[in-house]
């Protein structure tokens, strides 16, 4: 296993790249069912603010991610190929070999507080999720957004876990002083679907139960319809379900991207297709010959199905960069004005 020159990227090929040394590393297991198969390698980081390479696709710059690898062991997750700058194998190993940060707030705290940081918005949840299993036991969240709250810093969350319920009161106190943006996955509702391609994350019907509370203590909260999955979990009649599901859950809006398979995890999810679907390989194949995305015309044919669908429920996509106004309950005490919540 390479820990010398651990970065959040490929290999730069200098020590300096280096997120921690390996005397750092702590590995441990727990005797607890949840937890079962499941290896802990906590490191004390050297940094906690990622920059996001100009070429991305993503509309924001910086990112935090307090773990690497993930026990929601989704059989696409485009994150997979990160594994491979620590040696790890992409597959079983991004499910249960778990990198944890464990001085990730106290680190981000630090690094907020340095004249060189001008305040700009922090997405977490973006790379592997932030409230996975692990999170119950490390409790590493708690710590960053006292920290995001404390400096004022703007942020966003996306996440399938429902842990994040544990941290409302903490989101509310950001939202009421600086641009807060939480946004749920849900790519579909279909069971038989979710218990074969995410079999660690928490049940669709919860996640949407997340939505419901969030809005509920006036946070809103967008879903993110992520992924769509071609033959799979695109049929109207599944994708109707599962747009009917956001809208009764109260969600702000619903954004459908459609599954992208990138190196990494298009290796681990084919095998998958192989396994499970061997009738689809070659239709994968097909679809995805350009690379890692799905053609444009297939993309626009959702994204426009999803839509119709939204309005016709009550609920809109969100723009890009778009931000949202909420109230925040009535309190004893003198409510302050509504505050901005920027969405993913």
């Amino acid at each position: 296993m390479r820990w010398e020159n651990l970065s959040d990227g490929p290999r730069q090929g200098t020590a300096d790249a280096a997120l921690f040394g390996a005397d750092a590393v702590t590995t441990r297991t727990f005797d607890t069912p949840e937890f079962a198969g499941i290896t802990f390698h906590e490191i004390r980081a050297r940094s906690i603010l990622n920059r996001v390479p100009g070429a991305s696709r993503m509309p924001f710059e910086w990112t935090v991610n307090p773990y690497r690898g993930c026990t929601h062991a989704c059989v696409y997750c485009f994150a997979r190929k990160t594994h491979s700058y620590l040696d790890l194998d992409t597959g079983i190993g991004f499910d249960s070999q778990i990198v944890v940060k464990v001085n990730a707030a106290e680190l981000l705290r630090r690094q907020l507080a340095s004249p060189r940081w001008h305040g700009d918005h922090i997405a977490m949840g973006t790379n592997v999720d932030c409230y996975q299993r692990a999170e119950g036991r490390y409790r590493l969240m708690p710590g960053i957004i006292e920290a995001l709250r404390d400096r004022g810093n703007p942020f966003s969350i996306l996440t399938k876990g429902t842990l994040i319920l544990r941290d409302l009161d903490l989101l509310r106190q950001a939202a009421a002083v600086t641009d807060v943006g939480i946004s749920v996955s849900v790519g579909f509702t279909d069971h038989e679907l979710w218990r074969t391609v995410e079999p660690g994350t928490p049940a669709p019907e919860r996640r949407l139960d997340v939505v419901r509370t969030l809005t509920g203590h006036g946070i809103g909260c967008g879903v993110l319809m992520a992924p769509v999955i071609p033959f799979l979990g695109d049929h109207p009649d599944q994708l109707r379900a599962t747009v009917r599901a956001i809208a009764a859950s109260g969600a702000t809006s619903v954004t459908p991207l459609v599954l992208h398979l990138r190196p990494g995890a298009r290796e681990w999810f084919m095998a998958w297709v192989g396994q499970h679907h061997p009738h689809l390989v070659r239709r994968y194949e097909r679809l995805y010959a350009e690379g890692a995305y799905a053609p444009k015309w297939y993309q626009r044919r959702i994204t426009r199905h999803v839509h119709e669908l939204a309005e016709e429920f009550g609920i809109g996509p969100t723009r890009a960069g778009a931000a949202r106004r909420i109230r925040l309950p009535e309190e004893p005490e003198p409510a302050t004005g509504p505050t901005q919540l920027t969405l993913l």
